[in-house]
């Protein structure tokens, strides 16, 4: 077999198998809110997301006094930093987490969230 034909079959191949991780990634992403977390910040973030999320009465008040409202939280749950260095430490039968995100004035904030093992509980917004 010549050295064009060998390319030939070659391409045909890497074609096919292209054409088929995109069509199985593709269909696996679209329409079912999938994800791919491999890093430990956004495993923590995509845990505090799918759990029934609560407010504490504190974050209840400072969410009134318009510190942060619901939006702000959703997205710094989607798009936060944890603060590894002083999260997960076990707290009344759950674990703290320290999430820093911003506002919609773009200001810094900090929520603490209880992860429990069957919701996620706000506890505290800081302003920075």
């Amino acid at each position: 077999m010549k050295f064009y034909q060998r390319l030939a079959y070659y391409l045909f191949g890497l074609l096919l198998g292209t054409m088929f991780l995109v069509f199985f990634f593709k269909g696996k992403t679209q329409g079912t809110d999938t994800e791919y977390c491999y890093l430990p910040n956004c495993r923590v973030l995509k845990d505090l997301r799918s759990k029934p999320f609560h407010y504490s009465e504190e974050a209840t008040a400072q969410i009134n006094q318009k510190i942060a409202d619901t939006a702000d939280i959703r997205k710094t749950l989607r798009y936060g930093d944890v603060d590894f260095s002083k999260s997960n430490v076990p707290f009344e039968n759950g674990k703290l987490y320290v999430v820093e995100g911003k506002n919609t004035a773009n200001e810094p904030i900090i929520i603490e969230v209880i992860n429990y093992q069957d919701r996620a509980v706000l506890k505290d917004i800081k302003k920075e």
